[in-house]
C-alpha cells in the first residue's frame, strides 16, 4: 500500500495543457483535487534551466510530465533538472511521464560514425535518478531495452480504434488500414485487428535520404476509405505523397491517424493543401496555433490514458490493462 495519501505530479514547460489536463482526470477519478505541485522552471539568461520547489515531496510518489518534443535539447534537460531535484528532495520514488520520447528515431546506427542517441538519452535519464518511465507509442519498441529501470508504453492504437468506430460507424465495411512504410506494417496491422478492417501498404523507394523515387501500392484500396496509421508525422512529406498515390490507385478518401504530431516545417501547410481530408493526431506534443486552426486536423487527448495509468502505477495494479480497447471506453465516454 503506498505511503502517501496521493499521487503527486510536477511539470515542466513543454506541455502544460496536457499536464493540467492529466491533473484533472486525475481529480475526478480520485474524487480529491490533485493538482500540480507548485514550482517554477526558469532560464537564466545565459538559457540556463533553473527549477525550484515550493513544496514538501519527501517520501512522496513522484511524476514528471514532460515530452523532450521541440525544442527538444531544452525540454529534456528541464526533465533531467526536475529529475535531480526530485532526489536531492529524498522524494519516494520518481517516474517520468514522457508522452513523446524524443530522440527515439535516432535508435541504431544506419552507417559508420554516427550516435545512437535514444541510448544516450536513456542513459542521462536514469542517471538523473528517474526510477520508471511512462511514455506514449515509442518509435521502436527496443528502446525499452535502452533503460535499466521498468518503462511502461501505452499505445494510441485503442484511442484510435475508439474514435474510428466513432467517426466511420456508418461505413465499417469499406475501411481499410494502410502502412506508409514496410517498417509500420506491424503498428497498422494491430489497429486494423481492432477495427476488424483488412490492411494495405505502400511501399517506398529512396534514391537519397529526403527524398522519394517512388511509391507502390501493395493491396487493392479500390473504392476504400483508407486511413493511413503511422507513430510520427515530421514534414508530411512521406504523408501527403502516400495519400495521392492510394487517391491514384483507386481509393475513395484517405485520412490519417498519427500518435504523435510533430508536425515541423512546412507539415501544417502541406496537410491543409493536402488531398486527405482528416489527419487525427493526439496531444502528446502542444499543438501550435497553426496546428489548432488548420481545418482537417483533429486532436485527441490523452488525458485519460495518462492519468489512469498514473494511478495504476501508484497502485500497483496492472498498466498493460489499459492496452484494451474496452478497459478504455468509459473513460472516453462523451469525449470521442
Amino acid at each position: 500500500m503506498p505511503s502517501t495519501a496521493e499521487p503527486k505530479l510536477i511539470s515542466g514547460n513543454a506541455n502544460m495543457p496536457l499536464a493540467k489536463a492529466i491533473a484533472r482526470r486525475m481529480s475526478m477519478h480520485r474524487g480529491v483535487n490533485v493538482g500540480l505541485v507548485d514550482a517554477r522552471v526558469e532560464r537564466f539568461n545565459d538559457g540556463e534551466i533553473f527549477v525550484e520547489v515550493f513544496e514538501n515531496v519527501r517520501g512522496e510518489d513522484m511524476f514528471i510530465l514532460q515530452p523532450t518534443s521541440n525544442p527538444a535539447n531544452d525540454n529534456l534537460m528541464e526533465l533531467l533538472i526536475i529529475a535531480d531535484a526530485m532526489r536531492r528532495s529524498s522524494a519516494r520514488r520518481t517516474t517520468a511521464v514522457i508522452p513523446y520520447f524524443g530522440y527515439a528515431r535516432q535508435d541504431r546506427r544506419t552507417k559508420a560514425r554516427t550516435p545512437i542517441s535514444a541510448k544516450l538519452v536513456a542513459n542521462m535519464i536514469v542517471g538523473a535518478g528517474i526510477e520508471r518511465i511512462l511514455t506514449l507509442d515509442l518509435h521502436a519498441a527496443q528502446i525499452q531495452g535502452f533503460f535499466d529501470i521498468p518503462v511502461d508504453n501505452l499505445y494510441a492504437s485503442p484511442i484510435f480504434a475508439l474514435d474510428i468506430v466513432a467517426q466511420f460507424k456508418d461505413r465499417m465495411s469499406d475501411l481499410m488500414l494502410i502502412s506508409p512504410d514496410v517498417g509500420g506494417v506491424a503498428r497498422a496491422r494491430e489497429l486494423a485487428k481492432r477495427v476488424n478492417a483488412p490492411l494495405a501498404i505502400v511501399d517506398k523507394r529512396r534514391e537519397k535520404p529526403g527524398e522519394i523515387a517512388e511509391m507502390t501500392v501493395i493491396g487493392d484500396v479500390t473504392g476504400k476509405t483508407c486511413l493511413i496509421v503511422d507513430d510520427i508525422c515530421d514534414t508530411a512529406g512521406t504523408l501527403c505523397k502516400a495519400a495521392e498515390v492510394l487517391l491514384e490507385n483507386g481509393a475513395a478518401e484517405v485520412h490519417a491517424y498519427i500518435s504523435h504530431g510533430v508536425l515541423s516545417g512546412p507539415a501544417v501547410g502541406r496537410i491543409t493543401n493536402s488531398v486527405m481530408k482528416s489527419l487525427v493526431i493526439t496531444d502528446t506534443i502542444e499543438a501550435t496555433p497553426d496546428v489548432s486552426a488548420a481545418p482537417n486536423i483533429r486532436i485527441l487527448p490523452t488525458a485519460p490514458l495518462f492519468a489512469q495509468a498514473i494511478l495504476n502505477i501508484w497502485h500497483g495494479t496492472s498498466v498493460s490493462s489499459l492496452f484494451d480497447t474496452d478497459t478504455l471506453a468509459p473513460a472516453y465516454e462523451g469525449i470521442l
